[in-house]
């Protein structure tokens, strides 16, 4: 279908007349029919976007993908309207189904596995009513009759439970098709790695004057396990050495038998070289000494647990107080945006990438809909039209043009920065709109609770002085329909009623914490090229 529709440009031409073309799933507008041939001046995806009929104006129809493009049209009446609209809603309803086949699959398995199921609750119900029926005649039949209702009741009862096992059968059969047995042993996405905790070995002052058998059992009380739960998979095997320190009947038990044995040999041999020997006994350790050794280091060792239980009483803590702010901080719009500006990484310090720019900016339009999508709907128009405006350089050549500022210096480049529709000066007024969102949102989140005069002082400080009075009119009017306080908050949750909870608005204050300065940033580096090229404009509209 083709045809005449007026659409809305700005504030300042309002509704123009365009050449629309509706064919293959696209709506696409030339200026007149005669430049049909010349390439559409844009267009729309029927599939993806929202068809609204307007409640008072029986010639409008609004055509909206939320947060991405926005065309308001007007038919020339209202059964002119009627045609169109059979024509789009015709064209959606063919196009919707865009499912994979794997979709449907899914989706046919899925409702046999239900009706499988509910034939397995029928056969359920009708085998316990037999066997209540076996139960019951067994007590009410006589010794005669009792084989030929048993015979009876058991082939029923046979008969039922074959067809209940060949229709479960069935049910695993549709199931093992419909669902990836890989996934069972994944975890879900966004599940945070888990990680080995090994056992941390406390380190004895003098190791070296311990028996082997007493360095095992320190090893064993300090990483809490016996030496069978330390295997293979809890942690590291044993080197050579430490094998052949505390291998109980390798030359460890020889060096201790060696030990106990020098002692008697030095005594016996003390009557020919008395200084040798008097010498060699004060180098032995008397066994008094090795339990106060001993002693001293058991009072160290469970000093050392001690001090261990209460860091993990801390650290414990800490994550408890951690997972209860969690739980008790409540999303926000700002916590939940696709894309913000908060997460963009600069190039080189300062190179603003030009995609993440734009998908940020997508991302904060739904803000103007929460202050009144009729009233703010101008505003609205020019902000995405800015966008498309610079998204479409971008498509021209998206390897050339990385960043904003390799946008600005191309188009100063070639002495078309300050022609009217170029990018930069697309450029320029996303720049004012950010800022005066920025503006607003900062008054909410000091605390203004007035919406309509936080958006005046907002206005006053970024927009105001390159309106002229037609425009500054237009915004009073949209003032005026501001929302109220409390229904803006409303509007800014992710589940209704979120607004009431305790942790709302300090999650609000955080989220904006970040968000603002973020944005605040990436505005200022803009600012700093525009000075650079002295291409800022006083240029009232």
């Amino acid at each position: 279908m083709e045809g005449v529709l007026y659409k809305w440009t700005n504030y300042i031409s309002g509704w123009q007349p365009r050449w629309f073309v509706l064919e293959g799933g696209t709506l696409s507008y030339y200026d007149c029919q005669e430049d049909a041939w010349k390439g559409c001046k844009g267009s729309i995806k029927i599939s993806v976007c929202e068809i609204q009929v307007h409640p008072s104006d029986f010639t409008r129809v609004d055509l909206i993908i939320p947060g991405e493009q926005y065309f308001y049209l007007r038919a020339i009446n209202a059964a002119e309207r009627q045609k169109w609209l059979v024509a789009l809603g015709t064209a959606k309803a063919c196009l919707t189904d865009n499912r994979t086949k794997r979709e449907k699959e899914l989706q046919e398995n899925t409702e046999a596995l239900k009706t499988k199921m509910s034939e397995l609750r029928l056969y359920c119900d009708l085998l316990l009513q037999q066997v209540n029926k076996i139960q019951e005649s067994s007590l009410t039949v006589t010794a005669a009759d009792s084989g030929e209702v048993g015979d009876t009741t058991g082939n029923l009862v046979k008969s039922t439970c074959t067809t209940f096992m060949k229709t479960l059968e069935e049910c695993m059969q549709i199931a093992s098709q419909t669902f990836n047995p890989d996934l069972l042993s994944r975890t879900p996405p966004g599940s945070p790695p888990v990680a080995t905790i090994k056992p941390q070995k406390i380190k004895l002052t003098d190791p070296g004057n311990r028996h082997p058998g007493e360095k095992q059992k320190d090893l064993i009380n300090t990483s809490g396990t016996s030496a069978h739960e330390s295997g293979p998979e809890n942690g590291p095997p044993p080197s050579p050495e430490e094998n052949m320190t505390t291998s109980p009947t390798g030359s460890g038990l020889m060096e201790d038998q060696k030990e106990y044995m020098e002692p008697h040999n030095s005594s016996s041999s003390s009557t020919q070289n008395p200084e040798r020997s008097e010498g060699e006994e004060k180098d032995i350790p008397t066994k008094e000494a090795d339990l106060a050794q001993d002693k001293q280091q058991e009072v160290s060792l469970s000093s050392t647990l001690y001090k261990k239980e209460e860091v993990n009483e801390e650290i414990q803590a800490d994550l408890e107080e951690n997972k209860q702010e969690e739980e008790d901080k409540v999303d926000t719009f700002f916590s939940t945006m696709s894309h913000r500006f908060s997460d963009i990484i600069l190039e080189d310090g300062s190179g603003i990438p030009t995609q993440a720019f734009l998908d940020s900016c997508y991302a904060i339009v739904p803000v103007l809909d929460k202050l009144g999508p009729t009233v703010f709907a101008p505003v609205k128009i020019d902000f995405v039209g800015n966008i498309k405006k610079i998204q479409q350089k971008v498509v021209s050549d998206p390897e050339s043009f990385p960043t904003l500022q390799s946008i600005v210096l191309h188009e100063v480049e070639m002495e078309v920065a300050q022609v009217r529709n170029s990018a930069t000066e697309a450029l320029l007024w996303l720049k004012r709109g950010l800022k005066f969102l920025k503006e607003f949102l900062s008054e909410i989140n000091t605390g203004m609770k007035d919406v309509q005069g936080a958006l005046n002082n907002a206005y006053g400080k970024t927009l105001r002085q390159y309106h002229g009075w037609v425009v500054r009119g237009v915004f009073a009017l949209a003032l005026r329909a501001a929302p109220s306080y409390e229904d803006f908050m409303a509007a800014l949750v992710s589940h209704e009623g979120d607004e009431l909870k305790e942790g709302f608005m300090t999650g609000m204050h955080q989220d904006l914490d970040i968000y603002l300065p973020a944005m605040e940033k990436q505005l200022s580096i803009l600012d700093s090229v525009y000075e650079e090229y002295s291409l800022e404009s006083d240029e009232i509209v």
